[in-house]
């Protein structure tokens, strides 16, 4: 191949199939260098929490061998990114640079900003959709608004144009690199990189990672080996089977596409015929992903404040941090809640009923405010996801969009008794449940509820002065 190269910036993108920007690039014709940016710099974006730095380095491991097959290297440097990428343009020499979108708000403002500056030195740049089904401003209600509830969402969803087909891996022909020892000048040359060992993402000291290794293997050979054993032998059981929490009937894919080592359209692909209730339900999980990053979009705090204001006026009492410490490590007394907690420290991941009865305990029981377990899951799950976490936290805690009422407290032992029946799930994270060495509640459920409902309450009054204020301003 001859002229200049096509530089390929991989995000939360780390495959090769299904990659619109990387097939982009081959398709010119040119040499094609890939790289990635860790950016913990730059303004709003968020760094990534201990155990999506442990995956993050299995995964740009995997996806520098898969390049290699192309015959494309990667390139890794950390940094802004907005700074990082003109000066991989400049020392590879590339007229153009190509990527897969974005949605947060602190990464659109980044890429924005490199689209124009780069467009105006005549740097050709394209991007593309390929983390979403549904790009977040091609979903709207009638009056041109965002959906503030899933079910009109995910029906407008059904009724749009299909899903694209996903893209194959393109083929190691049409994809000859830049050798490396060419000049800055050179229509060839390849960026010096940094060495992923030296970026420390995986635990030293200690190394607290021996659940995570032995549960997960990042990449996209493991996303897709994992999505055709779930198609083939489980999804049809989905629909029951999820909720079950000893024996689980689960995808296990979420962090696989978190990180995007399997795309949407890939994992919608594997399902789109298929009928019966599993695969209809999997689909519909599926929206709810869509749902949580569509809400991001048009929220860019939802991490750190109520998406409906009433809430502000919840009266979130001192901060027990004896309380916090022992729902962290598992230790209240409740054996599903224990369970739940230790799951997630030992594998990185918690069963999905589970988690929603972990965040009630917290918001609710506890009274502890919602964003403290969101900060704590984001540091601890494998796949903590900038829309998802916080958009599922706000959900249980009844501020965010098409929330629990306020009402709904999940009652940890109920939901043990209807979704654990044989207590195989709680006999395998706190085995030691129903013997002296178990520690007594730390709150009593009943009470904890009770003093939940009076702090909402305040949130009621809230709502209806907020009500009044805006029907006052339309008279």
């Amino acid at each position: 191949m001859t002229g200049r190269p096509t530089l390929v910036w991989f995000r939360d993108d780390l495959r090769v199939a299904d990659h619109p920007a990387l097939h982009a690039a081959i398709e010119r014709g040119r040499p094609v260098v890939a790289a990635y940016v860790l950016d913990e710099a730059s303004a709003g974006v968020r760094p990534l929490g201990g155990a999506a730095r442990w995956w993050l380095h299995g995964s740009l491991a995997a996806l520098a061998a898969d390049l290699d097959d192309l015959g494309i290297p990667l390139v890794l440097r950390r940094g802004p990114a907005a700074h990082v990428v003109r000066d991989l343009v400049a020392e590879s020499g590339a007229d153009a640079v190509t990527w897969n979108r974005r949605y947060g708000a602190a990464e659109r403002e980044v890429d924005s900003g490199l689209k124009a500056g780069l467009r105006a030195e005549g740097i050709e740049v394209r991007s593309f959709p390929a983390s979403l089904l549904y790009e977040p401003w091609t979903i709207r209600t009638g009056a041109g608004a965002p959906y503030a509830v899933f079910t009109p969402f995910w029906r407008t969803c059904l009724a749009a144009p299909e899903p694209r087909h996903p893209l194959p891996v393109p083929s190691p022909a049409r994809s000859h690199a830049a050798g490396a020892g060419a000049g800055p000048g050179d229509a060839a040359a390849v960026p010096d990189g940094e060495a992923l060992e030296d970026w420390t993402l995986r635990p030293t000291a200690p190394d607290w990672a021996g659940g995570l290794r032995a549960t997960w293997t990042p990449g996209a050979a493991a996303a897709h080996q994992r999505l055709a054993e779930f198609v083939d032998e489980e999804v049809d059981d989905y629909a029951d089977g999820r909720d079950r929490m000893g024996h689980p009937v689960v995808s296990r894919l979420s962090p696989h596409l978190r990180f995007g080592e399997l795309s949407p359209f890939e994992a919608w692909e594997a399902v789109r015929r298929r009928p019966g209730e599993g695969a209809a339900r999997f689909r519909t999980e599926l929206g709810w992903r869509e749902f949580a990053w569509h809400v991001a979009f048009h929220a860019e705090d939802l991490a750190t404040r109520n998406l409906r204001p009433e809430f502000d006026a919840f009266p979130w009492p001192p901060l027990d941090h004896a309380a916090l410490e022992a729902w962290r490590h598992g230790r209240t007394g409740v054996p599903l809640v224990d369970a739940g907690m230790r799951e997630l420290w030992e594998t990185g991941s918690m069963h999905n009923r589970v988690r929603m009865v972990v965040a009630s305990f917290l918001a609710k029981h506890l009274r502890i405010d919602w964003r403290l377990g969101e900060q704590w899951f984001w540091d601890t799950l494998v796949d903590a996801d900038a829309a998802s976490n916080p958009f599922n936290w706000q959900w249980v805690a009844g501020s965010g969009a098409d929330a629990a009422p306020y009402f709904r407290v999940f009652n940890p032992e109920a939901q043990a008794a209807k979704f654990d029946r044989d207590g195989a799930y709680v006999r395998r994270w706190v085995p030691e449940a129903g013997t002296d060495a178990y520690p007594e509640p730390i709150i009593d459920l009943a009470e904890g509820r009770r003093a939940a409902l009076e702090g909402y309450e305040a949130v009621k009054s809230a709502a209806a002065a907020l009500r009044a204020a805006g029907a006052s301003g339309r008279s």
